[in-house]
């Protein structure tokens, strides 16, 4: 059995659920040690009973600053190392913009944006000096075009994409790969807010993906040859663009 990221220790944001699950499942087959992100206590718990040692539950509200900057000395205190980072932890703001509360923007913002410029500036120094790391976040395919159905939330995916970009052409000398996946609509918590109706027809219709359908794509990039980066992968529902 091929374990790719065999000896390798991972931390991912957003864990306990969703994207953020289902990417901590397939590095868990990979052979990676992976450090689950969350503030969901229970749901850690039970994935720490489910997988044994290879996760690490780490309870923690990135929205409180101290809470945040602990991320990375807790994944070291129990794992000595952090290879992969996956800053996939996020909310969705949709509709109109003059409907939309402004404290769940602020929170939107600061999650989507503030934290994942945070954890990653928080674990830079480390790859630096080992020389090696990659640094995945999610974005969504909201950051390639100006939904208008979604004015807040697009714009945050395109300030992280900017921010990918830049980061990426800083650090590429010191051997970390910084990319970002960019899916469609998921069947996930993002789309709770989703009416019924509207959510039962995209899955009929074949415009929806499974969560596991962009682990795929996050393990894709991860397991290429270190002289290859993927900036990028945009990936969404066959019958999307119908």
């Amino acid at each position: 059995m091929s374990l790719p990221l065999k000896g390798q220790v991972a931390a991912i944001t957003g864990a306990a659920s969703g994207i953020g699950l289902a990417s901590a499942e397939a590095m868990l087959a990979a052979g990676a040690r992976v450090a689950l992100i969350d503030r969901d206590e229970a749901a850690l718990n039970k994935l720490h009973v489910q997988y044994g040692d290879a996760v690490i539950p780490l309870v923690i509200d990135l929205l409180d600053p101290k809470s945040c900057a602990t991320l990375l000395p807790r994944v070291l205190e129990q794992a000595g190392q952090l290879d992969i980072l996956h800053a996939n932890a996020g909310l969705y703001v949709g509709g109109d913009l003059v409907d939309s509360e402004t404290d769940a923007i602020d929170r939107m913002m600061n999650l989507n944006v503030n934290v994942v410029m945070k954890n990653v500036h928080d674990v830079l120094p480390h790859m630096i000096e080992r020389g090696t790391g990659d640094i995945m976040v999610t974005s969504s395919l909201a950051a390639h075009y100006p939904t208008p159905w979604e004015p807040v939330y697009a714009s945050s995916k395109w300030a992280i994409n900017c921010f990918v970009q830049t980061v990426r052409r800083q650090v590429f000398k010191h051997g970390i790969r910084v990319g970002s996946v960019s899916p469609g609509p998921v069947i996930s918590a993002l789309l709770s807010d989703w009416p019924e109706e509207k959510l039962r027809e995209a899955k009929e219709s074949g415009s929806l993906m499974e969560t596991s359908e962009v682990a795929d794509a996050v393990m894709y990039m991860l397991t290429r040859p270190r002289n290859v980066t993927i900036r990028d992968m945009i990936i969404m529902p066959s019958n999307f663009d119908l």
